[in-house]
């Protein structure tokens, strides 16, 4: 696809910008429609007749005719500015990086802009240029790329790393009033939404997309009630106090998340992966953890302290090492669960369910083991490891 700037034959404004399709006829068609007139002749700016699409080039200016003879609209012109037409190449220089453009891309897409003003005649703003020859702008070249980009194929890009805040600022001061809507509208569907009502998986991923993989992603206090965020890397995550409860975990990579305070209780993480994951203090009653892996290779370990984990379901999880001094598991389920080395101590075992389970080293001083199903362990449990 091509795109091209219409203007009527022998004039230089009210230019159309259209994409080229098919035969020359199309073209005819579409600028007829465009221009309001029977077109039937096609000009290069210096007057050549264009009797063949494939001599159309991407950016080309064209003056579409009702006649056979060409007019030249820069006949009142004088001097070196008889030679300007729309497409005259241009160099930037933007906050010191430099990009290399057409007169055409600057005016044409947005003909009301600053830039289009700027750059429609030569010199009427008095543009400054450097030694090269670069006009000057004091602008971000970051931010300028995908407004540059924009002007060239009307698509809005933003590279991984770009925020669209920025932009959207440098959109606005140049006056480019339908990219400023489309970035705005990003902006607003990047971002969770402002009331309590629980975010969707959908929102959820297009809120993960809009964030680069380095910077920190802060979910505190938001609402996940009920949510589907099942197979998703969450890693290092911040979901302090944020309200989980009853949502789907299953398979989820939380490994180095905060869920400190959190509410997971009902929630079902089955599968996931929660290698040095900070839990201090949080609600996972009635929760299912079955099959979890708590275990970091490099010796980051979990930290349940103080969690309520009434009821929860922790069947066949890996927890050598994990912190779960003065939490509450009674009634939990942690059959066949390896707990090697593990904190116990104060922690409320009541009618909890240990069995096939390994303790070897795992510290209970303290800790509650009223009614607790120690069969089938995998090594002995020795004294000094219960006081109660």
């Amino acid at each position: 696809m091509r795109r091209v700037t219409l203007f009527v034959n022998g004039t230089s404004s009210n230019g159309k910008v259209v994409a080229v399709y098919g035969c020359l006829d199309d073209l005819l068609s579409v600028a007829s429609s465009k221009l309001g007139i029977r077109a039937s002749s096609v000009y290069n700016g210096n007057g050549g007749l264009i009797d063949d699409i494939a001599l159309v080039r991407d950016d080309d200016v064209l003056y579409i005719s009702e006649r056979d003879s060409f007019e030249d609209s820069r006949e009142d012109l004088q001097g070196p500015e008889k030679c300007q037409t729309h497409t005259d190449w241009l160099t930037l220089n933007v906050g010191g990086r430099c990009f290399t453009t057409t007169r055409s891309t600057l005016v044409s897409k947005e003909p009301e802009s600053m830039l289009a003003h700027m750059f429609r005649d030569k010199d009427v703003w008095g543009n400054k240029q450097d030694s090269q020859g670069a006009y000057l702008i004091d602008r971000s070249p970051d931010y300028f790329e995908p407004i540059l980009n924009y002007l060239r194929h009307g698509q809005l890009i933003i590279n991984e790393g770009i925020n669209p805040l920025g932009v959207l600022e440098e959109a606005r001061f140049f006056g480019i009033e339908q990219l400023a809507d489309q970035l705005e509208t990003l902006i607003k569907t990047s971002q969770p939404p402002d009331d309590h009502s629980p975010l969707t998986r959908k929102e959820f991923i297009r809120f993960l997309l809009a964030t680069t993989t380095k910077s920190e992603l802060r979910c505190q206090g938001l609402n996940f009630n009920g949510a589907d965020l099942s197979r998703l890397d969450l890693r290092y995550i911040n979901f302090k106090m944020a309200n989980l409860r009853a949502a789907n975990l299953t398979h989820a990579n939380l490994s180095g998340a905060n869920l400190e305070r959190a509410d997971l209780s009902s929630a079902c993480l089955d599968g996931a992966n929660l290698q040095g994951v900070k839990m201090l203090c949080t609600n996972a009653e009635g929760a299912s953890l079955k099959g979890c892996n708590f275990e970091d290779p490099a010796g980051i370990k979990a930290n349940l302290e103080g969690a309520n984990l009434k009821g929860v379901d922790m069947e066949g999880s890996q927890m050598t090492g994990i912190n779960l001094r003065v939490a509450t598991l009674k009634n939990a389920k942690l059959k066949n669960c390896n707990l090697r080395g593990a904190t116990l101590a104060g922690t409320d075992l009541e009618n909890c369910d240990l069995s096939g389970c390994d303790l070897q080293e795992a510290n209970l001083r303290g800790s509650n083991v009223k009614g607790a199903i120690f069969e089938e362990m995998l090594t002995p449990l020795h004294m000094s490891q219960s006081v109660r």
